[in-house]
């Protein structure tokens, strides 16, 4: 029974200059900050432009950025 409920022992939190942040929200800062970033290229690029779907497409970069940091930082 032990073994079914290890995963439970714990929320996954990071501790920042003594203070414990979710993981989750750490990620999903780093994740704004990248899509802001890639906007800005995208911007002086001229691809903002032609986007079909500016809404659907950032927020779909937010959250493939949300799932990269959580995969390469909790893996």
């Amino acid at each position: 029974m032990g073994g079914l409920l290890q995963a439970c022992s714990s929320a996954p939190s990071r501790n920042i200059l003594g203070s414990y942040f979710p993981s989750w929200m750490v990620c999903a800062l780093l994740a704004l900050v990248l899509t802001v970033i890639v906007r800005g290229v995208f911007v002086r690029t001229g691809i903002d432009a032609v986007l079909p779907a500016p809404l659907v497409a950032y927020l779909g970069l937010f959250a493939a950025f949300t799932f990269a940091v959580w995969l390469i930082w909790l893996a």
